[in-house]
């Protein structure tokens, strides 16, 4: 057994308790009987807090975790012979153990990137692929939000990349499992960054931001669609998801537990939640706890940036709550008996190694100060 380490993790956001107020709304929840399978109260008022948030047409579909939401909403926009048009480092590209290829049946496309975003540009390149019958039909942009290296999609490169996808007749999701951390960091309402952007389909992520356990497919309203193609891919899919929630194992029977946590982070109906702005630590949960795990991220990066010299070098850059560098391998060695932490990438010499370090709901500027102190150690020997 290895000896336990002094500061909490920057492995994931994934490793960070839920925020007790998603356990009080659990325990909330758990008082007395309700009707199984989401015929109960807190998914009925998760249903219109998410009109209220996303706009009137929008529908919720509680599932119980990330891959399970991108590999239902993918389902559901495609055609059997449609491709799924991704960035090469997407979630659902490389981290999903082939879900949407082995569940869904699905073809994904991958587009080289930079610092995880795609562009305009990359999409229309698959448009001389839509009429060949022997290359996989590109019918679904999957864009993600924050990208799996830290960054954001503005929101005016988002309405390109939707306008784009549309007119080449192709719906589009976003896998937003930290979408509340790109909407802190644009200083954004989620609908702005969904319904007003021209979005379709969103996995909406809760565990990464102080969740227990389970996500959302939200199918935004038809009405909100920026054209009748988008509309008509909004209407199917609203048909089609809640077939293939149960058919991909992704419907719990208790589904107000996670309704509940849901509402935690979104609030009841009624509660306010516009009038967001960039660096703002008020607002609906969901907001508190992106801002937070953003503001940490970048102490963190401030920190490492001010030991000085070329040991610590940032590889990315920080608009959510992910802070990527390299150092020497043998000082994160050493720095990973003191918190746990994931290599990312082999470093520009053999002996450097680029890392990823996450921040959280909860994490404290005293622990991130801390592991800087212990990055200084690290460094120096």
């Amino acid at each position: 057994m290895t000896e336990p380490r002094t500061l909490p993790p920057f492995a994931s956001d994934n490793y960070a308790p839920a925020h007790p107020d998603v356990l009080a709304a659990v325990a909330a929840a758990n008082d007395g009987y309700a009707v199984a399978y989401g015929d109960d109260p807190w998914t009925a008022r998760l249903d219109l807090r998410v009109r209220e948030v996303f706009g009137a047409g929008a529908l919720a579909f509680p599932v119980l975790n990330g891959t399970g939401a991108n590999v239902v909403s993918l389902t559901a926009l495609s055609p059997r012979w449609g491709g799924v048009v991704v960035s090469d480092v997407a979630h659902v590209n490389t981290d999903e153990n082939g879900a949407p290829e082995r569940v869904g049946g699905l073809k994904l496309l991958a587009c080289p990137s930079v610092d995880g975003r795609i562009t305009p540009d990359d999409v229309a390149r698959w448009a001389g692929q839509r009429d060949d019958v022997h290359r996989a039909h590109p019918a679904v942009l999957s864009l993600t939000q924050s990208t799996e290296l830290g960054t954001v999609y503005p929101l005016e490169d988002l309405r390109a990349l939707t306008h784009v996808a549309h007119d080449l007749g192709m719906a589009v999701h976003v896998d937003g499992s930290r979408l509340a951390n790109a909407a802190a960091a644009l200083g954004c309402s989620l609908r702005a960054l969904t319904t007003d952007a021209g979005v379709d389909v969103v996995s909406l992520g809760a565990a990464k931001n102080g969740g227990m356990l389970g996500e959302a497919v939200l199918v935004l309203g038809p009405d909100d669609a920026p054209d009748a193609a988008s509309a008509r891919a909004r209407e199917a899919a609203s048909a089609a998801v809640p077939f293939l929630r149960k058919a991909t194992m992704q419907l719990a029977s208790k589904t107000r537990f996670v309704s509940a946590q849901l509402l935690a982070l979104l609030g009841e109906p009624g509660t306010p939640g516009d009038g967001i702005s960039a660096g703002s630590t008020s607002g609906p949960l969901w907001h508190r706890n992106a801002a937070h795990a953003n503001a940490m991220a970048a102490r963190l990066r401030a920190g490492l940036e001010a030991l000085g010299g070329d040991a610590v070098q940032a590889t990315r850059p920080t608009e959510a709550n992910a802070v990527f560098a390299t150092l020497p391998r043998a000082a994160a060695d050493r720095l990973r008996a003191v918190s746990r932490f994931y290599d990312w990438a082999d470093g520009e010499s053999r002996d450097r190694v680029e890392v990823r370090l996450m921040c959280a709901w909860d994490t404290a500027p005293e622990t991130v100060d801390a592991f800087v102190a212990a990055a200084a150690d690290a460094l120096a020997g």
